[in-house]
Formats: C-alpha cells, structure tokens, sequence
C-alpha cells in the first residue's frame, strides 16, 4: 500500500532549456500538456533583469507523458528549437526556492 501512495505523487521531469525570453510559465505548460498531463512547470527568474534564465523543468504525471515528450523530434517554439532531456531524479526545488521560480504546480 505504500508503494502505491508514492508512485502516485512521482513526477516524470524534463529538464528544458534554450527557451525564448517572450515565453511564460503558462505557455510552455499549455505546449507539453499536448504530451500528457502537466503536474508543475518551474521556470526560474534572475532578480536583477526580471527576466527568466531561458531554462525550466516540466513535470509531467505519468511516464507516458514524459516519453511522448522525449520521443518528439524538436520542440520548436516562436521559432527557436527547444533542447529537452529527462532530468534525474533530485529536488530542485529547494535549489531555486529563494530565486523567484513561477510554479504553476
């Protein structure tokens, strides 16, 4: 039984960078929610500029969503193409806790 209450709390990560600076949390949440169910999108702003650091981390709810996204060719959008990889398994939350992170959890 609680092997079956920890799986249902995993999140499948993508670790995305290149990204557009006119890009916002919702509209990279919104694009690979085509892939499966989006369960957070971390995009992590620098303090001085105000503008996000061109990189965020995807959380999808399943494992299919996540090989939905890796198995797709190039993720271009506003016409740069996005670099995506699987994250490893580690807490980056607390890494950008106090580094203005938009989480769309």
């Amino acid at each position: 039984m609680a092997a079956t209450r920890g799986s249902s709390r995993r999140v499948f990560e993508l670790f995305v960078s290149r990204i557009p600076w006119t890009l916002t949390t919702k509209e990279l949440k919104d694009y690979f929610a085509q892939f499966g169910t989006v369960r957070k999108c971390m995009l992590p702003f620098d303090k001085e500029t105000g503008f996000h650091k061109g990189l965020c981390w995807v959380g999808f709810s399943s494992e299919e969503g996540l090989h939905n996204a890796l198995q797709k060719d190039s993720h271009i959008l506003e016409g740069v193409k996005l670099q995506i990889r699987q994250q490893k398994p580690r807490s980056f939350r607390s890494q950008y806790a106090d580094e203005g992170v938009a989480d769309m959890s």
